[in-house]
């Protein structure tokens, strides 16, 4: 067989793991090699800043596949290699090292990046961003009884962080921009919920904050300077004000870029036999009938599986269609989220259940259409939320809102 025959995935992460996977379960038996910047072999992401940073999860259980699997797959895994240049007219990936990799087919998994801070002092010690197993390791050090945690960024990451940070003893102060935490994500009536969880916990919440300057002694961290003059101190600052795809090697190779690699709904790129999925993909949403990038664990475990069964990539007709969904535990809550809603994109919250206990669902409706769900400490309603989005059913709001009305009976017939 010859060496461009191979496919070939840039991203070893749990994307390009996945693909790999599915790729080998439904028939692929030619070359497969799976490229990744890491040293570390493909892991999930979600434990980084819950169960592996909490320490309620070992550090194998974060992993995607044991370490045997690659080679009884016959999967040629490349760690710890940079994909530096792509050209799509020679089919050919290029590596930091100066190594060559043809391929037939190329699925990019590249994911995302932490944004930077943009302050003087950003890039001293003590300054943690969580991304990667390593950082974690950082933060899990840096968690001791006593020790002062501030937090910038009050969205998913900053928020997980601060209840790990609480769990282990700390005190923290989280300090959000915004008026209140995950505001264009949730909207005001939800975001106030998980504003009142954290000051619960004991978490000094400070919002409208400006962040001037990371203070130090030239090498490490000791505080954060406000815009105000106020001066923090701190033991270590966790860093969560967002994350940016991971475009570089698809721009500069002239693949269509916007917000992410642009895709159709099989995940197709612009140039013939390139796909993208995960984080790094803005792509194509037939349900949604637009494109979206999303950034969560449940994006990038199962849309490199339809990218890998694709037309062109395996010859099947598939096409991602999944509504988004993404989780989180902070505390003793519990959450999941189904849907999409752009910032200020619906007319109001409907409540069902009691936000003061935190057992309810709620649910963002657009006139009276259901867009999105989320249960907290609320179980196995997943598939009945989903249904009530995907009917585009006018739904009756007083019923919604009442826990005895089965949400099935709500469903059209």
């Amino acid at each position: 067989m010859t060496t461009n025959s191979a496919y070939v995935i840039v991203g070893a992460g749990l994307g390009g793991a996945k693909a790999a996977q599915t790729l080998r379960e439904e028939g692929f038996d030619g070359p497969l090699v799976l490229i990744g910047a890491e040293r570390e072999r493909p892991y999930e992401r979600p434990p980084l800043s819950k169960g592996y940073l909490l320490g309620t999860q070992e550090r194998e259980q974060a992993y995607v596949h044991p370490e045997r699997w690659y080679t009884e797959h016959d999967v040629d895994l490349r760690l710890g290699a940079t994909a530096t240049a792509l050209d799509t007219a020679a089919r050919r990936v290029t590596l930091a090292d100066g190594g060559r990799v043809d391929y037939a087919k190329l699925l990019l998994t590249t994911g995302s990046a932490p944004r930077r801070l943009p302050v003087p002092g950003a890039d001293l010690d003590g300054v943690l961003y969580l991304r990667r197993l390593e950082d974690s390791d950082r933060l899990k050090a840096a968690l001791r009884p006593g020790a002062t945690i501030v937090v910038i960024g009050a969205g998913w990451i900053g928020l997980e962080s601060a209840a790990a940070a609480r769990a282990a003893g700390c005190r923290v102060v989280v300090l959000e921009s915004a008026e209140l935490p995950l505001l264009r994500v949730l909207g005001r009536e939800v975001a106030q919920i998980f504003a009142d969880l954290h000051r619960d916990h004991g978490v000094d919440l400070r919002f409208g904050a400006r962040i001037a300057s990371i203070t130090g002694d030239g090498a490490a961290a000791d505080g954060v300077l406000l815009a105000d003059g106020t001066r923090l101190a701190a033991d270590a600052i966790v860093v969560g004000v967002g994350i940016t795809p991971n475009t570089g090697l698809a721009e500069e190779a002239g693949l269509e870029v916007e917000d992410g690699i642009l895709t159709d709904d099989h995940l197709r790129t612009s140039a013939p036999d390139v796909y993208a999925a995960g984080d790094v993909a803005n792509a194509h949403h037939p349900f949604l009938g637009r494109r979206i990038r999303v950034e969560h664990w449940a994006n990038a475990l199962n849309q490199p599986q339809t990218a890998a069964r694709a037309r062109a990539m395996l010859g099947q007709d598939a096409a991602y269609d999944r509504l988004p969904y993404f989780f989180t535990d902070q505390y003793d809550l519990g959450m999941e989220y189904t849907g999409h809603v752009e910032p200020g994109g619906y007319d109001r919250v409907v409540f069902r259940g009691s936000t003061t206990t935190r057992e309810f669902i709620a649910f963002w409706l657009a006139g009276d259409r259901v867009l999105a769900g989320m249960n907290v400490n609320v179980w196995d309603v997943t598939e009945p939320v989903q249904a009530l989005i995907r009917s585009r059913a006018p739904i009756d709001p007083t019923r919604l809102a009442d826990p005895g009305v089965p949400l099935e009976s709500l469903l059209p017939h």
